[in-house]
């Protein structure tokens, strides 16, 4: 998409819609669209993207996040491999990153349906990943579970708040980790678990 703008007409023909639906999903709010002084409605390339990502539209369907994929992202190689063994073994397709920039690149990459993160790391930790991940709207809806050795209700409270979709403390049981993702993927609401509780 190299316009930046797009009118009505120019978007229903990008998205091989009629006017009348295009203008109907502007005013039912679904497309964000701004008004000229001239009373025209105006489209924003990233709001069209979004747009079209979230209704499966063609070309941007294939945007969509994998369920089956799942983004390891830790600084400890024997969690990785741990995590690898055990997700593989549940027909996952894994990938793994051992920083915050690095996880950046594979997010864009990999397209992960889920990603594990572990809040502490070198150079960017897992609060600022969190943080932009679900601020990106093409990777917003991928569901994060935050994972920690260092299990206090402040470090929880503050990645929830950055937007994590779940939170075990380390370490954890195999049976434990495979229930939350499969909670979080089937969209069903995650527990928290912690070593207190």
């Amino acid at each position: 998409m190299n316009k930046n703008i797009f009118s009505i007409p120019q978007a229903a023909e990008f998205c091989s819609l009629s006017r009348g639906t295009i203008w109907k999903y502007v005013k039912t709010g679904e497309l964000k669209a701004s008004l000229t002084p001239g009373r025209q409605y105006r489209i924003l390339n990233k709001d069209l993207e979004l747009f079209m990502r979230e209704k499966g539209m063609y070309p941007f369907a294939k945007y969509q996040p994998a369920s089956k994929k799942i983004l390891i992202v830790d600084d400890d190689s024997q969690i990785q491999k741990v995590l690898t063994n055990v997700l593989s073994a549940q027909k996952y397709e894994t990938a793994v990153a051992s920083d915050g920039f690095e996880a950046g690149v594979k997010v864009t990459e990999f397209k992960p349906g889920l990603i594990i993160l572990d809040l502490f790391m070198p150079g960017m930790d897992g609060f600022e990943v969190c943080k932009r991940i679900k601020e990106n709207p093409l990777s917003s809806q991928t569901k994060i579970l935050a994972i920690t050795g260092y299990d206090t209700e402040e470090n929880k409270d503050r990645i929830m708040e950055a937007g994590a979709d779940g939170y075990m403390a380390k370490p954890f049981l195999k049976d434990e980790i495979l229930k939350q993702i499969e909670a979080l993927l089937n969209n069903k609401k995650s527990l928290t678990i912690s070593q207190k509780g």
